[in-house]
């Protein structure tokens, strides 16, 4: 580890010396770090970063870009890879958190040893880590401002959670209940675990159905809105107003129904190439870049009645709208949020 860190120290002398700093980063290695993948969006996630790492590292402008996935979404797992990780001598760490605040100490750990640690969508609270955040709060808010427009007398909601501990889950919680406040004619009477999974939804939806009053929307998270549509529809009930999360399958449910019986929803959901966001922030600052904050916003991508139609084409069978980023796209974030 000392010979890694004393590597890092001296590339950085001598490109102090010879100008700008600038590290030679062909022969880094950028490690990804998983804390689930049993979801549509986690796939794409990571068939997304490996498009886009892999090119890099056959492009030389990485070494190597390892992923590492952990099953079962438990923290002291995801603690003890990343200690892992830090005893191999990776140069950065790429994140998706299973915690924001139980990593922390393994976090420090790995900036104490010269390690970059880059967190998006499931961030970690650590300052020296990087965070790519996608604003849930106010996508959670925004679909609630959605169902005021459209059902300004309120009435029941069901909440559809996802991985409990993530700092994905308790943003999108906090930002259904900024809502509840600004609309206090909306209840929810219900909340499940859907694990942002469509089959894990669709069993809690159908376990609690028969005991809920009339429904009139369900928030969720993504992952969840087409699971939840099957639950209804085989419980006999009337559909209401379900908030989608950008899924293909959500969304041909969703055309097909407008079609149908001219339903209406709206949809938004973070890019799961956001992953490929971090990983050239992770690479921009092995290759010395000092500028970059350490807390960046990545916007999400949303679908309404109008636009559904011609996003649905594009996004593959059983996938997931998606952007994937690449150096130059980055470094055009990395300076817009600087502007802010």
């Amino acid at each position: 580890m000392r010979r890694v860190i004393y590597a890092l120290l001296a590339t950085t002398a001598v490109a102090l010396a010879s100008g700008p700093a600038r590290a030679d980063t062909k022969d880094m290695r950028i490690a990804f770090s998983n804390n689930y993948a049993g979801n549509s969006w986690r796939q794409a996630m990571l068939k997304s970063y490996g498009a886009v790492a892999d090119k890099a590292v056959q492009d030389k402008i990485i070494g190597a870009a390892d992923v590492f996935t952990t099953s079962d979404k438990e923290v002291p797992t995801q603690a003890a890879q990343l200690q892992n990780l830090i005893l191999q001598g990776y140069n950065a760490i790429v994140i998706n958190a299973a915690s924001p605040e139980a990593l922390n100490g393994a976090v420090k750990q790995a900036c104490d040893a010269g390690i970059v640690v880059v967190s998006f969508d499931g961030i970690v609270t650590e300052p020296c880590a990087y965070r790519i955040r996608v604003d849930y709060r106010a996508l959670a808010a925004k679909a609630m401002d959605y169902l005021a427009t459209k059902l300004p007398k309120g009435g029941n909601l069901l909440e559809i959670r996802g991985v409990a501990g993530t700092s994905i889950d308790d943003d999108f919680h906090n930002g259904t209940l900024d809502g509840l406040k600004k609309y206090p004619q909306f209840k929810v009477v219900n909340s499940v675990e859907g694990d942002w999974d469509e089959t894990t939804a669709q069993k809690a939806v159908s376990t609690v159905l028969p005991s809920l009053p009339e429904i009139v929307g369900v928030v969720d998270q993504g992952g969840d809105g087409y699971g939840a549509a099957q639950a209804f529809q085989n419980g006999g009930r009337k559909q209401p107003i379900i908030i989608m999360g950008n899924r293909q399958d959500e969304l041909a449910w969703w055309v097909q129904q407008k079609k149908a019986n001219g339903y209406e929803t709206w949809s938004a959901s973070s890019a799961p190439g956001v992953s490929t966001m971090a990983f050239w922030v992770a690479q921009q600052v092995l290759d010395g870049r000092k500028d970059i904050p350490h807390d960046l916003v990545d916007p999400y991508l949303a679908f309404t009645q109008d636009t559904v139609d011609a996003a649905l084409p594009k996004i593959p069978v059983g996938g997931v709208a998606t952007i994937e980023y690449s150096q130059d796209d980055a470094k055009k974030i990395i300076d817009d949020n600087m502007k802010k």
